[in-house]
């Protein structure tokens, strides 16, 4: 039996609340309850209107705050009420966001869902980074992986593939296993010369990025103490960064570019 409620699965972008789509943020300004999660800037979470009920189910690295299936109940719960409710995720909703397991959750239980994209990590961040994921004669693709897997299970992936120089690779959720992952590209063939690059919190006031190569990058990185939530970029293209990054935050002088060099 159909609800009347809504669930809508709504991408809040990187970070920078200029990155919102208009659907977003209307929606987020009209619902009965935001269910968010943890990388949800707090930026985005001051455009909330007062009043409306808010629900933190964000997931920290190696600390779950409320388990996926638990999530999943929530929103059906909070459906059946016959709210409007927003599911407000980081990024994009089916970008390594769960949206699709939520929406196959609320299919199942007969509850109407709509899906609002959000720009992607891989997408916005790299960009404030001054860092073009393609770029004629440097890069012709881009593979999009996550450097993070369920507790207990290993990082599994087709190394070989990744390790392809004609392609950036970009990796989401992946500061616990960076050096695992700089090991088993290298170790599958990549260049220990590869320019690649960790940035933490892109496109917000706090965005830091380290440069460096793949043989350097996990040393570096320590030494600036990055923490989370971060995205890893290897590739050619990482090296314009050097002449594209524009994006300056509110710490910064005008004259100083946004990159930690080491």
């Amino acid at each position: 039996m159909k609800t009347e409620g809504v669930v809508y699965l709504v991408g809040s972008g990187p970070g920078d609340p200029d990155l919102l789509t208009v659907k977003a943020l209307r929606l987020m300004q009209s619902a009965d309850v935001v269910v968010y999660d943890r990388l949800v800037s707090p930026e985005i979470m001051e455009m909330i209107p007062p009043g409306v009920s808010r629900i933190a189910v964000g997931k920290a690295p190696g600390m779950h705050c409320v388990p996926q299936d638990e999530i999943n109940s929530l929103l059906a719960k909070l459906a059946k009420k016959s709210r409007t409710i927003v599911r407000l995720k980081g990024g994009d909703p089916f970008v390594f966001g769960r949206g699709s397991e939520e929406a196959l959750h609320l299919r199942q239980h007969g509850i109407r869902f709509e899906v609002v994209p959000g720009i992607t990590a891989a997408s916005a961040v790299s960009c404030y980074a001054g860092i073009p994921l393609t770029h004629r004669s440097l890069s012709r693709g881009v593979r999009l992986v996550t450097g993070h897997f369920q507790a207990g299970e290993s990082l599994d992936l087709d190394w070989d593939k990744l390790a392809d120089a004609t392609a950036t690779l970009v990796v989401y959720m992946g500061l616990s296993n960076l050096d695992d992952i700089l090991q088993q590209l290298m170790s599958a063939g990549r260049d220990p010369e590869t320019p690649a690059a960790v940035i933490q919190e892109g496109t917000t006031p706090r965005q830091r990025m380290v440069q460096a190569t793949l043989s350097t990058l996990s040393n570096e990185v320590a030494q600036a103490g990055l923490s989370s939530p971060v995205l890893i970029i290897v590739g050619e293209t990482v090296a314009l960064a050097d002449q594209l990054a524009w994006y300056q935050t509110q710490e910064m002088s005008d004259e100083t570019p946004c990159i930690d060099h080491y």
